[in-house]
C-alpha cells in the first residue's frame, strides 16, 4: 500500500510538474525598449552560493553581481524534479520542457526549433562558446536534435546542418576522428569555415566563420591550465559576430561549475566561477560599448547543494560544504544588463527565457 501511495504521488508530482511551464505575456512589455544583440551566458550548475563563493574570492568586485536587473528560474524537467543539462538546455533553447537526456527534442522525440535557429534564419549572427566540448548537452540543445545527449558523433554533424557563424570549445575528435568516416573538418572547410585548434591564430579581421577546437575532447579545468580561454574566447567571438548589420545571438557556457560540484570539490567550483565571471566582464565591455546587447545570465540547474559555511573577503577564501554529488532542485538566479533587461526580474520557469528572448530579438 505504502508503494502504490508513492508511485501514485510521483505521478501526481510529475504530472503538475509537466504542466506548470508559464507563458510570457509580450502584450504587458510591448513599449520596452529592444537589444539588437543578446549575449545569453550560461554557468552550468551556477546556483546562488556558487556566485557568492567567487563574490567573496573577488573581495565583492564581481562582474556578475554588478547587473542591476535579478531574478531566478525554475528547471525542473517535463519527467523529473531536478533536470539534467539536455533538459535544462532544451528549455532554454527551444521553450519548451523534455525529458531528462533529451537535446532539443520534445519527450516524444519530435525536433524543437531553437533560438539560434530562429536567429540565424531570420539573418542575424550566431555563435557558441564551451568550456567543455562543444558537443556537449549545454551548448548541443541551442544547434543539434537527439533523443540521447550522449550521441556525440550525430550531434557534431547537425552543426552541418546550420549557418552558425562560430563556435569554439572542445570536441575534436567529434568531428574528425569518427566511426562513420566522415571527416567533418573538411566539410567545415568547404563550407567556407576556418578551422582552428588555437585562439591565437584567429584573425578576427578576416575571418567570418569560424570552428575553433581547443581540445579533442573537454578542455582542462581553470586549476589545471586551461587559462583565459573563456574571457578570450568571449571578446573574439563578439568582435567578429558584430559585423552582421542586422544583430546577432550567442551563447556562452562556463561549463565546469557543474563539474566542481559533482566533484564536490569547492576549490574548483569557486575558481571556475571566478573564470565565468571574467568572461561577463568582458561581455559588460563591450554590451556598455554598443548600447544595443542585453546581457543574460542564468544556469541551467543548480549542482551539488552548495553552501558555504565560512569565509572572509580580506583572505579571499570560503568554506564550502555539499549536500549531494548531482544536481538539485532549487531555483537558479538570473542577471541581466541591457535594453530588455527587466523582462527577467522575478520568478520565471526557464521556459520563459527562451520566449522573452525571442520577443525582444523580433524572432516570433
Amino acid at each position: 500500500m505504502n508503494r502504490l501511495i508513492s508511485i501514485l504521488l510521483t505521478f501526481i508530482l510529475l504530472t503538475s510538474v509537466t504542466v506548470s511551464a508559464q507563458s510570457f505575456d509580450s502584450q504587458s512589455y510591448k513599449d520596452v525598449k529592444k537589444p539588437k544583440n543578446i549575449i545569453l551566458m550560461i554557468g552550468d550548475g551556477m546556483g546562488v552560493s556558487h556566485v557568492y563563493s567567487a563574490y567573496t574570492v573577488l573581495n565583492k568586485n564581481m562582474n556578475i553581481t554588478s547587473m542591476p536587473i535579478t531574478g531566478f528560474s525554475v528547471t525542473h524537467s517535463a519527467d523529473k524534479y531536478i533536470t539534467d543539462s539536455g533538459a535544462g538546455g532544451t528549455a532554454i533553447a527551444t521553450g519548451k520542457k523534455t525529458n531528462n537526456g533529451r537535446i532539443a527534442v520534445d519527450p516524444e522525440g519530435k525536433p524543437l526549433k531553437t533560438i539560434l535557429e530562429y536567429a540565424s534564419d531570420k539573418g542575424l549572427a550566431t555563435g557558441l562558446i564551451s568550456t567543455s566540448s562543444i558537443t556537449h548537452a549545454t551548448p548541443a540543445s541551442f544547434i543539434a536534435h537527439n533523443a540521447n545527449r550522449n550521441d556525440y558523433e550525430a550531434i557534431a554533424a547537425d552543426f552541418l546542418k546550420t549557418d552558425i557563424d562560430l563556435f569554439i570549445g572542445g570536441g575534436y575528435l567529434n568531428f574528425a576522428v569518427r566511426e562513420d568516416g566522415r571527416n567533418l573538418i573538411d566539410e567545415l572547410k568547404q563550407k567556407k569555415y576556418a578551422v582552428y585548434r588555437n585562439l591565437n591564430d584567429i584573425n578576427t579581421k578576416k575571418d567570418n566563420k569560424l570552428a575553433v577546437f581547443l581540445a579533442d575532447k573537454h578542455l582542462p579545468s581553470i586549476i589545471n591550465g586551461r587559462g583565459d580561454m573563456l574571457p578570450d574566447a568571449t571578446e573574439i567571438a563578439l568582435e567578429v559576430l558584430q559585423r552582421n548589420k542586422k544583430g546577432f545571438f550567442i551563447m556562452i557556457e562556463g561549463s565546469q561549475i557543474d563539474w566542481g560540484g559533482h566533484a564536490n570539490n569547492s576549490d574548483f567550483v569557486v575558481s571556475e566561477t571566478v573564470d565565468f565571471d571574467k568572461a561577463v566582464g568582458k561581455a559588460l565591455e563591450f554590451a556598455k560599448q554598443n548600447n544595443e546587447t542585453l546581457i543574460l545570465i542564468t544556469a541551467d540547474h543548480e549542482t551539488g547543494g552548495y553552501a558555504i559555511n565560512d569565509g572572509s573577503f580580506e583572505d579571499a577564501t570560503v568554506k564550502g560544504a555539499f549536500t549531494t554529488n548531482d544536481h538539485t532542485a532549487v531555483m537558479v538566479p538570473v542577471f541581466a544588463f541591457g535594453p530588455g533587461a527587466e523582462l527577467f526580474s522575478g520568478v520565471q520557469d526557464n521556459t520563459e527565457l527562451f520566449e522573452k528572448c525571442m520577443f525582444l530579438l523580433n524572432l516570433k
